[in-house]
């Protein structure tokens, strides 16, 4: 099968493109945003394919994946066609919760894919038919040594996202634990939030060097408010990782007992993150949990399966 799509979440497309098909990609001189081609920092397979605009007209394409609305228009006026849709989801609504309309609601022919079921309960996607395929991780391994007293934070521009992402929150976990914070748009973090800085440092990683750094830390703190379920979550616990998160969004079905301390109470947060430095061995226990839970859930195969279930049903 040739599948479309464009490269937009790549810890997401890492999962996807390890599948049997020929995933054929857009690329634009500029690698732009509609042409941003294969990732530089994730390993993909040669099955991912960079074709031009121009060209796309002259590919046989058997199923295209959108994941942003204006690539509707896109399909029509680069393809000429519209093969057979789906639209993938990765967020979250934002506005009038629980009230926002879906942007392929009422679209005929579209198949909507939610990467949780707590974002296909939020979104009104009116007669749209709508499934879930819950994430899936490229097993980074059991990688967690835990031998820095410090707690991991992973998330991509805190200062403009605010409360969204929980940046008002983590002078509370810098108090608990000196914290190391993970992401593109860190720089500048911790005087911006007013935290020393010796108990807040920003660190901006390709992905390779990403998963070895945090397993060094011996917790990952999840501060996120609202949003779809974050993979660098999902990853932490790949890797071994104690977690401690906010009872929000999914983050309650992906982080079951034994697995971590999920809950909204800021103070039980932060004993937890203490508790997690000061006991490595309690530390290590409860992430060989997190790690268990997240290969039962979050496996590649299961991910990959579910995938392959919907696009033959959706090519036929």
């Amino acid at each position: 099968m040739r599948i479309l799509l464009w490269h937009v979440h790549g810890s997401w497309t890492t999962a996807f493109v390890q599948g049997p098909h020929t995933y054929i990609l857009p690329v634009t001189p500029d690698r732009g945003p509609d042409g941003l081609g294969r990732a530089r920092t994730w390993d993909w397979p040669d099955s991912v394919v960079e074709v031009p605009p121009e060209r796309l007209r002259d590919e046989e394409i058997d199923v295209v994946v959108v994941q942003r609305p204006h690539e509707l228009a896109l399909v029509d006026r680069w393809l000429g066609r519209r093969p057979p849709l789906v639209y993938l989801e990765h967020n979250a609504p934002h506005g009038d919760v629980p009230d926002t309309r879906h942007p392929a609601a009422d679209i005929p022919g579209v198949t909507l894919v939610h990467v949780t079921h707590f974002n296909r309960l939020m979104w009104d996607a009116g007669p749209t038919p709508s499934t879930v395929i819950e994430h899936g991780i490229v097993d980074p391994g059991p990688l967690w040594t835990g031998e820095l007293e410090r707690a991991a934070v992973a998330v991509n521009e805190p200062l403009r996202r605010g409360r969204t992402t929980g940046t008002d929150l983590l002078p509370h976990f810098a108090e608990a634990a000196p914290l190391d914070v993970f992401g593109m748009g860190t720089e500048g973090l911790a005087g911006h939030l007013g935290i020393p800085a010796d108990r807040c440092r920003s660190h901006e990683l390709t992905q390779d060097e990403l998963h070895s750094a945090m397993a060094r830390r011996r917790v990952y703190v999840h501060p996120v408010r609202w949003t779809s379920l974050g993979l660098s979550l999902l990853e932490a616990m790949h890797l071994g990782m104690p977690v401690v998160a906010l009872a929000t969004t999914e983050v309650t079905e992906a982080v079951p007992p034994g697995a971590g301390v999920v809950s909204n109470r800021i103070d039980e947060l932060t004993r937890a993150v203490r508790d997690f430095v000061a006991d490595p061995l309690h530390a290590r226990m409860v992430g060989e949990g997190a790690r268990a839970a997240a290969l039962a859930r979050y496996g590649l195969s299961r991910f990959l399966d579910d995938w392959e279930r919907l696009l033959k049903e959706v090519a036929r």
